[in-house]
């Protein structure tokens, strides 16, 4: 059985940078002040899951407006009229690839995202994971303000901005 996802929470740090390390090396790393920062911001909406006390896996959102890149390292910003749910970062322990964690994660923030009024939902495809996105109905989406374009440049060669359409309840 599959652990609900929560709030993340500042108790969570700790836990949440071990799955990242795990996940992402040192190449993609955050520091726990970057994601201290991000929890203090009213936009984001982050979840994580804990199974038997660990932190297992975690989806660093928040609400934003389409086109809108954080770049790597970077603050979430609140909007002033959010349209867009924007996934900075999910990642699960490789050990537990299989479980349905990704979805459970995706699931919620998504029908959340939806009964706000939110219409999109974008991110910034890193490390290959270009097709897994597609599965999940996100689609590249071009970045037409310059210095977006940067913030996207931030994340390395390959990072490709993606949006997914949040269809009506």
């Amino acid at each position: 059985m599959t652990a609900l996802p929560r709030p993340l929470a500042a108790q969570d740090l700790p836990g949440l940078l071990a799955v990242q390390q795990a996940c992402y090396g040192a190449a993609f790393a955050e520091s726990a002040d970057v994601f201290a920062r991000r929890l203090a911001s009213p936009a984001q909406c982050s979840l994580v899951i804990v199974q038997d006390g660990e932190v297992v896996a975690y989806l660093a959102a928040y609400r934003s407006c389409l086109g809108k890149v954080t770049p790597l390292h970077g603050d979430f910003t609140a909007c002033a009229a959010p349209d867009t749910l924007y996934l900075h970062d999910m990642a699960v322990l490789p050990r537990c690839a299989g479980q349905g964690l990704a979805r459970a994660l995706l699931a919620p923030l998504w029908a959340r995202a939806r009964a706000e009024g939110l219409r999109h939902s974008a991110l910034v495809s890193v490390q290959g994971s270009q097709g897994y996105w597609e599965r999940q109905g996100y689609a590249a989406h071009a970045v037409p303000d310059a210095h977006q374009r940067q913030h996207l440049a931030s994340y390395g060669a390959g990072a490709v901005y993606m949006v997914r359409t949040l269809a009506a309840l």
